[in-house]
């Protein structure tokens, strides 16, 4: 540790500094990585009275607002600086909109309207844009839309790429496309911005169409089409798009490779959710929070739950995603003891459970049928105020309370949550109630689910068969004639699997799969094996 005599400070890292603005700078941008380090250098700005000169406070509020940074100690920054000009106004704003509260930089950008001389200029609209982004307040944003109408500012690229991204991210496609529609030179970011908000929107197939008319495609392009595939259910879509950008050169970035995890997962494709796990340790891709859950929860998803602990423990970056995903992993692969157990070892660590948490070990619960477990873990999340119980919660109580025949209590605790019951719910005690034979429960949470969704053909069919368990024959013919009444059809069951890589989907009754004659010629002989053993 070195102690600097003229400025009377001792500092680990930087040399001694002296009461000179270009000094300082130098510092500031050689030796300024952490907010310790400009705390220091911030004492003695202050100290030697270089505080008050607009450079060096500029420099030290633009750290301050960087990611790297503080964005209340930046606050405290821009707020004791007498006559801030546009540079500083532009960092404050732009720090907000990056913020956790984006608003600040929609307040901050009005009071800059109407309280200072200095006017914004083309590098201060893009962050207001941001923020009202951020918040999905496009409508609002639509009227400093109009203000860059009325200063012509339209045709500037940076503006006109924050206004097509806040109206796509927002669901405003018709007003997006007009903007992007109207401009002759649109860059590979606005293009972007399209794909993405259509995919969101769930027209993947028009997003589809674009991302093909892209006149250039960056990773973001690809990671955008690859990612809008997974949210709307497209996985093998999205895996196919994969081998796509491979075929074309472009080395896939983090988000592309969480959405491939993500389909993979889903599809239950472990083969190729393996690949993927291999393609990320050797492109050397840093494993940080995001990437470890996504292959964690690719492995547990994929029934390899053995693997996917072996990536938790080795893990070095543990976020509570990390646990959250391990918990929830082992619960649902019938390993209910082991979560339980990973559970309670969460609290040796640096984390506090949160809502996932919480229904990760009431879902183990639920599986193995412990009751008076999940009742102390539901009434502990309840004492917590951090932790806000939602529907899947109560939902995972009355599942496991309707399971074990405890229909009254499940029941009872539906009456008395805080939010209104939807048909899920009300289907887990329907559920409960045909297993043990509880047509009055049944009858009562038939009517509540048909209440909140007509079209759902479960209801109709369990509370047929509940009748006639009962052996009330006639009333159990009154929902089969409700359902043909309505014109409501029972959903067909489908199943996929991996075989070679390859993932195959049937559907019950199903005749469209090119191997089609086989696979019944098979399950014909099976059917005749089992037969002959008796």
């Amino acid at each position: 540790m070195t102690l600097c005599k003229t400025c009377h400070f001792a500092s680990p890292s930087m040399p001694a500094l002296v009461p000179d603005p270009h000094h300082f700078l130098t510092l500031l941008e050689k030796h300024c990585t952490t907010m310790k380090d400009l705390q220091i250098l911030h004492a003695q700005l202050i100290k030697t009275g270089l505080s008050s000169r607009t450079l060096p406070a500029s420099r030290a509020l633009a750290f301050c607002a960087s990611p790297s940074g503080d964005i209340d100690y930046a606050w405290r920054l821009f707020s004791r600086i007498r006559r801030p000009n546009l540079f500083i106004w532009n960092t404050m704003i732009r720090g907000l909109s990056q913020s956790s509260t984006p608003q600040d930089a929609i307040i901050l950008f009005i009071d800059m309207l109407v309280c200072s001389p200095i006017e914004p200029q083309r590098l201060t609209y893009p962050s207001v844009f941001k923020a009202y982004s951020q918040l999905g307040l496009a409508r609002f944003g639509s009227q400093l839309h109009g203000r860059i109408m009325k200063l012509g500012l339209q045709d500037d690229p940076f503006i006109r790429n924050t206004v097509i991204h806040m109206y796509a991210n927002c669901g405003f496609l018709e007003e997006a496309r007009l903007v992007f529609d109207e401009s002759t030179d649109c860059d590979v970011v606005a293009w972007n911005s399209m794909i993405m908000g259509l995919a969101k929107c769930g027209e993947i197939d028009k997003s589809r169409r674009l991302f093909d008319k892209a006149p250039k495609r960056n990773a973001i392009t690809w990671s955008s089409m690859a990612t809008g595939y997974v949210r709307n259910g497209k996985f093998v879509d999205a895996m196919n798009l994969f081998e796509e950008m491979q075929d074309s050169g472009i080395e896939p970035n983090e988000f592309t490779l969480v959405s491939l995890l993500n389909a993979s997962a889903r599809l239950g494709a472990l083969k190729q959710g393996q690949w993927v796990h291999e393609y990320i340790k050797k492109s050397g891709t840093q494993l940080n929070a995001i990437v470890t859950t996504a292959i964690i929860d690719m492995y547990c998803r994929c029934g390899s739950i053995g693997k996917a602990y072996q990536v938790f423990q080795v893990a070095r970056k543990k976020g509570l995603s990390c646990w959250n995903s391990m918990i929830l992993g082992l619960a649902r692969n019938g390993y209910a003891e082991e979560a339980i157990s990973l559970f309670s070892q969460l609290g040796s660590s640096n984390f506090k459970p949160d809502e996932v948490t919480f229904l990760g070990v009431l879902t183990a619960c639920n599986h193995a049928g412990f009751i008076d477990e999940a009742t102390k873990y539901f009434l502990l999340m309840k004492e917590r105020p951090e932790v806000k119980p939602s529907i899947k919660h109560y939902s995972c109580m009355v599942d496991l309370l309707g399971r074990a025949g405890f229909l009254e209590e499940a029941e009872e605790l539906i009456r008395s949550m805080p939010m209104d019951p939807d048909a899920i719910i009300w289907g887990s005690l329907l559920s409960g109630s045909v297993n043990h034979g509880r047509a009055d429960v049944a009858e009562r949470a038939a009517k509540n689910m048909i209440e909140l969704d007509s079209s759902e053909s479960c209801a109709y069919v369990l509370m047929s068969n509940v009748l006639a368990g009962s052996n009330q024959y006639e009333e159990a013919l009154e929902p089969r004639f409700s359902m043909k009444t309505r014109k409501i059809e029972k959903e067909p069951g489908a199943s996929m699997i991996e075989v070679d890589g390859e993932v195959h989907e049937f559907v019950a009754g199903g005749r469209l799969h090119p191997r089609v004659e086989e696979i019944y010629c098979l399950l014909a002989e099976l059917r005749q094996i089992l037969q002959d053993v008796g």
